[in-house]
């Protein structure tokens, strides 16, 4: 199966150029992806370009990852409803430097005549003199067709407006992919749809000074099925970054996925075949309450990123909290899995630490899972209050350390889902 053929039936092609399909089989063809140095690590929202670029090596051909060393200081206006803040020199470079090393993970840069390149496009970008650029590249574009452009038809329309220096984004990353058509043969472009009028402008400007051709393939947006914005969650951004988004709450991620979007998922995000991303779709449909789909797809895209052992000690700890085992789990464990939940800290007066007591009533009103002593222990006699995974029964139970995780931890669960962790020790 040919690469435009895969991306077809993954549905990752929204707008290609006039033959594509038959350059990629004459040759094999260096294509590239820009990544803006915003964060020192990419998101689950880049994940679908990285991947597009690793489908496009695993065919043969050359990636070449873009990142905006030089764009970076700009801002692409494509998307955005105001002007992103503008990063520092240092920043990006920084930044550039981090994710470099992020897409080890997903692209061989080491061997063979398909490896991946790595550049830094405030490599010609950050020495550019204006008057040239303008003499030499700025004559070859319509004022009237950049502001036909979607991205800059909706900031037009926007109170902010946009400014100058976004409104030169386009002219910039034409000339990127001028630039690296000259430097490395690269005679595709890839990216997402939003993308698709810079990208022809890329072409068009390559056509005009080189008389060459060059390509463009857009894919959709990712969306979600209840609307809400790709890898945004109630607790930020989903992280690439193990320091940003654990290996768990990474796993969570995948695992929570919509029913009507898990199958797309699997054909966006993972390298699971058409046999056996047809098999799940019919799992799903006959049997959605097993969610197989998303499991694959959690295990899939958990593996891939962070490797075999952060899987594993991610479904090890899901699988222990949703079965109500939280004393086999870690302190480090059980603070990655409550990261969201509430928490209160104790420091003890007592000399001797191990002999602290607390009545839990007392301690519900200071968690504020309970309103007043008095509810406190109402709620313990009605069975809706627990230390771990243990049901507390008694009104007047106190606790002790004897109840704490390594010493260091409590859970105290509300009912089925509210939780609260109380941190001992200074």
């Amino acid at each position: 199966m040919g690469f435009v053929e895969e991306m077809k039936w993954r549905g990752l092609v929204s707008e290609l150029t006039p033959g594509l399909e038959e350059h990629l089989k004459s040759r094999t063809v260096s294509g590239y992806i820009g990544f803006d140095p915003t964060a020192s690590s990419l998101h689950v929202g880049s994940l679908m370009q990285i991947m597009n670029l690793a489908r496009l090596q695993r065919a043969g051909h050359r990636p070449i990852a873009v990142v905006g060393g030089g764009t970076g200081l700009i801002g692409d206006p494509s998307g955005k409803a105001s002007e992103r803040p503008l990063l520092t020199t240092a920043q990006a470079e920084e930044n550039a430097a981090a994710i470099h090393h992020q897409l080890q993970s997903f692209l061989d840069f080491d061997y063979g005549s398909s490896r991946a390149i790595f550049v830094n496009n405030g490599e010609w970008l950050n020495s550019l003199q204006f008057v040239s650029f303008l003499r030499d590249i700025g004559k070859h574009f319509s004022v009237n067709a950049m502001i036909a452009r979607e991205s800059v038809k909706r900031r037009l329309e926007s109170q902010d407006g946009i400014s100058f220096t976004e409104f030169s984004y386009m002219l910039l990353q034409a000339y990127d992919f001028l630039m690296l058509y000259d430097r490395h043969g690269c005679t595709l472009q890839m990216g997402g749809s939003d993308q698709w009028g810079n990208i022809v402008s890329g072409t068009d400007l390559i056509r005009r000074i080189r008389s060459g051709q060059a390509h463009g393939l857009v894919s959709p947006l990712v969306t979600t099925a209840s609307g809400t914005k790709f890898g945004k969650t109630e607790a930020g951004t989903v992280w690439l970054d193990k320091a940003r988004t654990s290996p768990y709450k990474y796993y969570q991620f995948w695992l929570n996925t919509d029913d009507n979007d898990a199958i797309d998922y699997l054909k966006f995000f993972t390298w699971l075949d058409e046999k056996a991303v047809g098999e799940l779709a019919e799992t799903t449909r006959s049997r959605p309450e097993a969610r197989e789909a998303q499991k694959v797809l959690a295990s899939e895209v958990t593996k891939m990123t962070h490797g075999a052992d952060a899987l594993s000690r991610a479904e090890h700890a899901s699988r222990l909290f949703f079965s109500g085992e939280l004393a086999e789990l870690s302190v480090a464990e059980l603070l990655d899995v409550l990261d969201d939940a509430p928490s209160t800290q104790i420091v003890f007066v007592e000399a001797d630490p191990s002999t602290w007591s607390r009545e839990l009533a007392d301690l519900l009103k200071e968690c504020n899972l309970a309103t007043s002593r008095g509810e406190g222990k109402r709620l313990i006699e009605g069975g809706g209050i627990y230390i771990g995974s243990t049901r507390i029964a008694d009104r007047d139970y106190k606790v002790t350390m004897a109840d704490s995780i390594e010493g260091r931890l409590l859970v105290l669960r509300k009912g089925k889902k509210e939780y609260h962790v109380v941190k001992l020790g200074a």
